[in-house]
């Protein structure tokens, strides 16, 4: 078949067709060049009845496969069909029951061979799956998950913690089996209020952080955050149970009348603000109805605050010495003791008293930045969305985190978790999501034994939450660009499924070691993927835009070459199917 090399163009090779015919059965193949000290791969790109086209790929050198041709195959050398035990340099080892093993899918090419990947290669970095609708992706997804729980390895991965933010509940059934498997669990959490099948998901609010509160509130300017971090100090004040408390409550309130009371403004302002806030925020020891005590006779603070006939508060001096003797220097600094636990309603409470910490009565400006953020909070407390933050007894995030990965009536590790955020709108999945994010990094990034206790983060419809939004503007980053940068040397892994990469973070998606890539058809897309890599030629290009359902082309720092994969469809299927037009209109 194979005659003497006829002609070169950068990295193709033209060789002469001694068969004479257009034998299409051969594209794809790899072919080696057999050189005095390595073996230079080349792949059949097209065949005529004058020559046969080979591009090259990369060379073998004591039988390992590398990327990209050093020197080019001297005239006098003839091709030959690469042997089957040099295919598995490209294709991946075939024993994929090896546990560093991970099995993709069969080749399309080669008969009888699969196609593989280190496991550690593809698993211990970020990846991304791109594809268009209908083109194979939540099958591919479910295949390969369904191949690292269901292949019958040498052991099982007890240790996995996989969490799948499952977008349309698609995949809330197709790891069920992984109960009948002995060390394995599959958990499911929904976002379903009533009727649930699974427990509610939800996260405790007194996890929530000045971050979270910002990307759960739509904070659009970074100077609200200050008020949000007091909200934080104040709610744990306000809950606590040390004895401390009342007097650091007294100092709070105490500093924040005297700065009403020296603000300049009229009397009645001073004296209307004044009442608004202790008739929302007082102790025991500090309210309206406090006795101050006068040569002769007492009064109550209400009673001082009185305005006389000059538009004048007449007690102005008592009342300033009253609330002095409230302000405790001391108390800057302290740290209760004990867990404190509180809700959205408590937080609410510490936000408006924030407000009025901040500044906010004294500045119209101030106060219509940072009332925003009490008007959202107070629209969570009256939704169903304040179900997700309600959490009774004390739990740590570490406990927290275990608890998230334990399975349901047994005590051992849930290796799977499927988060049903069917039920719940975009941007409060998208809060959601950010926030669980942020909880797994943080917790990964605390522990001695760095990368002890990995945490893979599979986002589907990933395009809805991984955006190049505002959060480096308001709160100094973006929680997926971060994993994606610093993340996999703790083992929080990213993967990232989507049908629109070019809505995607650039940075988040720039992170990705490997793709798995299905039919894609929008140029932009298209776009994105070739500058991904520099194995992405434009004749790989051409075949992602043609590939049929349930084959997808495989790339990055796992695999030799780009490979098109067939995957097998799951068992069972996910809920992903296309709308049969004729069964719904002719039922």
């Amino acid at each position: 078949m194979f005659g003497k090399i006829i002609g070169f163009e950068n990295s193709l090779i033209y060789v002469e067709n001694l068969k004479g015919i257009s034998d299409t059965n051969y594209i794809g193949y790899h072919v080696v060049f057999e050189e005095p000290n390595h073996k230079i791969v080349g792949e059949i790109e097209s065949i005529d009845k004058e020559k046969i086209t080979i591009l090259l790929v990369g060379e073998i050198i004591n039988g390992r496969f590398s990327n990209g041709v050093l020197k080019k195959p001297s005239v006098a050398t003839v091709p030959r069909i690469i042997y089957k035990n040099e295919l598995e340099a490209i294709l991946g080892r075939q024993n994929y029951l090896e546990k560093a093993n991970l099995l993709f899918g069969t080749s399309p090419i080669y008969k009888d061979y699969v196609i593989t990947s280190d496991l550690n290669q593809f698993l211990a970095n970020h990846f991304a799956i791109l594809g268009n609708t209908g083109a194979g992706k939540s099958c591919g997804v479910t295949r390969i998950l369904q191949n690292i729980f269901f292949t019958a390895k040498e052991q099982v991965p007890k240790n996995a913690h996989i969490c799948l933010f499952d977008a349309y509940g698609e995949y809330f059934h197709a790891f069920d089996d992984m109960n009948t498997i002995e060390g394995l669990h599959f958990k499911k959490y929904t976002t379903q209020l009533e009727f649930a099948s699974a427990p509610l998901l939800r996260i405790p609010a007194y996890f929530l952080e000045v971050d979270d509160l910002a990307i759960l509130l739509n904070a659009n300017d970074p100077t609200q955050l200050p008020v949000l971090s007091k909200a934080l100090s104040l709610v744990k004040i306000f809950k606590s149970e040390d004895p401390r408390a009342e007097d650091y409550k007294n100092d709070i309130i105490a500093k924040s009348i005297l700065d009403i009371l020296s603000s300049g403004k009229s009397s009645n302002q001073i004296r209307d603000q004044i009442i608004s806030v202790l008739s929302s925020y007082h102790t025991d020891t500090l309210s309206l109805d406090s006795i101050v005590s006068l040569p002769g006779y007492n009064r109550t603070l209400r009673q001082c605050l009185n305005i006389d006939d000059q538009g004048k508060i007449n007690a102005m001096n008592l009342v300033v010495d009253f609330f002095q003797k409230f302000v405790n220097v001391d108390l800057e600094n302290i740290e209760l003791e004990g867990n404190t636990t509180y809700t959205l309603s408590d937080l609410y409470f510490a936000l408006e008293f924030a407000l009025v910490n901040e500044g906010s009565f004294t500045s119209e400006t101030v106060f219509d930045r940072n009332n925003i953020l009490k008007s959202r909070l107070q629209s969570i407390i009256n939704s169903d969305q304040v179900h997700y933050f309600e959490f009774d007894e004390y739990i740590s995030k570490s406990d927290f985190i275990h608890q998230f990965f334990t399975a349901v009536d047994v005590n051992e590790t849930a290796q799977l978790v499927d988060i049903d955020m069917s039920y719940i709108e975009d941007r409060f999945a998208k809060s959601l999501t950010k926030i669980f994010s942020k909880l797994f990094f943080t917790y990964t990034t605390s522990l001695e034994n760095r990368g002890s206790y990995s945490i893979h983060i599979i986002l589907e419809e990933a395009h809805r939450y991984v955006q190049n939004d505002r959060d480096l503007d308001i709160i100094g980053y973006n929680i997926f660009d971060r994993i994606t940068k610093e993340g996999r040397k703790y083992g929080t892994i990213l993967g990232f499924i989507t049908q629109r990469p070019n809505e995607l973070s650039k940075t988040a998606l720039s992170q990705c070691s490997n793709f798995v890539v299905f039919r894609l058809f929008y140029p932009d897309d298209l776009e994105i993927v070739k500058g991904i890599s520099s194995n992405v030629t434009s004749e790989t290009i051409e075949k992602i835009k043609t590939l049929r359902p349930g084959m997808g082309l495989v790339f990055g720092t796992a695999f030799s070459l780009p490979l098109l994969v067939n995957f097998p469809l799951p068992s069972p299927l996910p809920v992903s199917t296309s709308l049969k037009i004729d069964d719904v209109w002719y039922e």
